[in-house]
């Protein structure tokens, strides 16, 4: 991972922004093949695939600290984004199941 140099408060913080952005669609793509999972579950409780979560928070746990960032930091914020995309992937399922 390359770090840019800045020489200003401002262009630091234009970088933060276009890393924000990158972030943000990178969470929505996500989200988007969280929506295409859906259509291959057979139950809500298949959804919430509890050992999934728990392999996923491992595997970003350990990235972290590879990357020298806090495992709890990336924790927390992949326990709120899974819960929110597990919510929405709910939704769809329900809709493409005909509930």
């Amino acid at each position: 991972m390359e770090i840019k140099k800045c020489n200003s408060l401002e262009e630091a913080r234009a970088e933060i922004d276009k890393i924000d952005e990158k972030i943000v669609e990178l969470i929505a793509t996500r989200n988007a093949y969280i929506k295409q999972i859906a259509h291959f579950k057979n139950s809500v409780e298949e959804v919430k695939a509890k050992d999934r979560i728990d392999d996923v928070i491992n595997r970003v746990r350990a990235k972290a600290i590879e990357l020298d960032l806090s495992p709890n930091l990336i924790t927390e914020l992949y326990i709120k984004m899974i819960d929110a995309m597990v919510d929405s992937e709910i939704s769809e399922f329900k809709n493409a199941k005909n509930y």
